[in-house]
């Protein structure tokens, strides 16, 4: 193999991305992706596989503070997380790179502004041919661009709903979404949400970003390749990445090298390669690597009226966000409110107690809601390891917001006529949109990496993934991220690959 110009580590929404801003530029880029790619099969498109016998889901556990172990609900394969995301692609609002007051402490801010930020998220939703409508949200932040393509319908049910929260004086608004529904459908009448992209129509990191790396023959793609370890030299450079490929172990060199394999994994990354000069783990020298993990505060709502039928397929195409900004008992912030994929019996039945019977019938009754509020970064939420697996001590904050938010949203679904509405948090296994654990920061000794996500203390090393973000907003941040990539792979474009 020719020794790569460029490194980059995990193919998720991050890696992809990076790769596709950095593959005309000619330069031989290699990425590693511990995982496969997805077969397809009739297993992908089976809620009993996905959700009942959890067939995706890796063999893999991590510790909680106690030292219990969990399995955590990550996903390994090319495309990372985003083959099974629901897609919604949307901005952090422009208040959310500013300090904001919340119920639990005020957030840092970003050291870049929205306007920073605003041209890259326009180019994002072209790469991955973003569905949406300008003009239905009033806390949409400034757009140099229309959506490139009009917003996927709702069903008849949905368009219902969506009538009966206008009604309220509420401003329920057409999801931003990666999804051709038309192609989707054709792979099998199932939602989007939690199920894997393998026989297309879905936006994700592998079928946009990736697949545009791809198209240039500097670009290769190397599966089953897990990175155990960065190298550093006297100079601090990085020196090469130890990989692990059928059991056997290889070192790879490259001038340059992009970590983007995720908030959890990146930090553990850099935390096990620890040596001599390094002793608290790469890009360090703040002790901030693994600090500041935030994972959304979430609840499924359902909305059941017993004598109403929802016989939505996808059901995931509208939220609101009358709460984002203000809402709590002196003005605080609250989060969004989004539609879940339409669930079933079965999905249902395996996240709780019920039988098979009473939650079909709830399933087929319901309207399902996913209530999103943000987790403020705190330095002893954090991914430490200890020996040599993964530790995550989550602390989580800000609750008294979410569950502010979810009374606010029964209240809201039973005047639109829904007389039973459920709620159910999730937890520690189920990975609501991790980030935070490398932050950026213009503070050398607070911070991780710079406003272009090079490491402070390696100058070859960037990170490209939600690990970077200061703060967790309250919106899905995959277009957040993939901005953030894009942005960097600018900025090494003209400095690092400025000839």
């Amino acid at each position: 193999m020719t020794a790569p110009d460029c490194v980059i580590i995990g193919s998720g929404m991050g890696g992809a991305t990076l790769a596709a801003a950095l593959a005309p530029t000619g330069r031989r880029i290699l990425i590693l992706e511990r995982g496969p790619r997805l077969a397809h099969g009739a297993e992908a498109r089976s809620d009993e596989a996905i959700f009942v016998r959890g067939i995706f889901r890796p063999q893999e556990e991590w510790l909680d503070a106690e030292g219990r172990p969990f399995n955590p609900g990550n996903y390994y394969q090319v495309g990372g997380n985003s083959k099974f995301y629901g897609a919604v692609l949307i901005r952090y609002r422009a208040e959310d790179f500013r300090p904001l007051r919340h119920m639990d402490g005020t957030t840092p801010g970003w050291p870049i502004a929205y306007e920073d930020l605003e041209p890259f998220y326009s180019q994002a939703e072209q790469l991955y041919r973003v569905r949406g409508s300008l003009g239905e949200d009033p806390t949409e932040p400034p757009h140099s661009a229309p959506y490139p393509f009009p917003p996927v319908p709702d069903e008849p049910p949905i368009a219902d709903l969506r009538r009966r929260l206008r009604a309220q004086g509420l401003h329920p608004a057409s999801l931003p979404l990666g999804v051709d529904i038309e192609e989707w459908l054709r792979g099998g009448r199932t939602p989007f949400d939690a199920f894997p992209n393998t026989a297309g129509g879905k936006m994700d990191a592998e079928t946009c970003g990736l697949a545009e790396a791809l198209r240039h023959p500097n670009v290769t793609l190397l599966t089953g390749a897990r990175a155990r370890r960065l190298l550093a030299g006297a100079d601090g450079r990085i020196a090469a990445v130890e990989v692990e490929r059928d059991g056997r172990g290889e070192r790879i060199e490259a001038p340059l090298v992009a970590l983007c394999a995720g908030a959890v994994q990146s930090a553990a990354l850099l935390l096990g390669s620890a040596g001599e000069r390094h002793p608290r783990g790469l890009a360090n020298r703040s002790d901030q690597v693994g600090r500041n993990f935030m994972n959304h505060n979430a609840s499924a709502v359902l909305a059941l009226h017993p004598a109403r039928i929802n016989d939505s397929v996808y059901q995931k195409s509208l939220g609101f966000n009358d709460f984002y900004l203000t809402g709590g008992p002196n003005g605080e912030p609250l989060g969004n409110v989004q539609l879940l994929g339409k669930i079933s019996g079965p999905i249902l039945a395996s996240q709780t107690r019920l039988p098979r019977s009473a939650a079909t019938w709830i399933a087929r009754h319901s309207v399902d809601l996913y209530a999103m509020s943000e987790d403020l970064p705190h330095p002893d939420s954090r991914v430490s390891l200890r020996d040599g697996r993964i530790v995550l001590d989550w602390r989580r904050s800000n609750w008294a917001a979410h569950e502010t938010l979810v009374a606010r949203l029964r209240r809201v679904m039973r005047r639109a006529g829904y007389p039973v509405v459920l709620s159910r948090a999730f937890d520690r296994r189920t990975p609501s949109h991790q980030c935070g654990t490398a932050r950026m920061g213009a503070d050398p000794d607070r911070s991780v990496v710079d406003i272009w996500g090079r490491s402070h203390d390696h100058p070859n090393l960037f990170i490209a993934d939600a690990s970077v973000l200061p703060t967790s907003a309250a919106v899905n941040p995959a277009l957040t991220v993939a901005a953030l990539a894009l942005r960097t792979g600018s900025h090494i474009r003209r400095t690092d690959w400025a000839t």
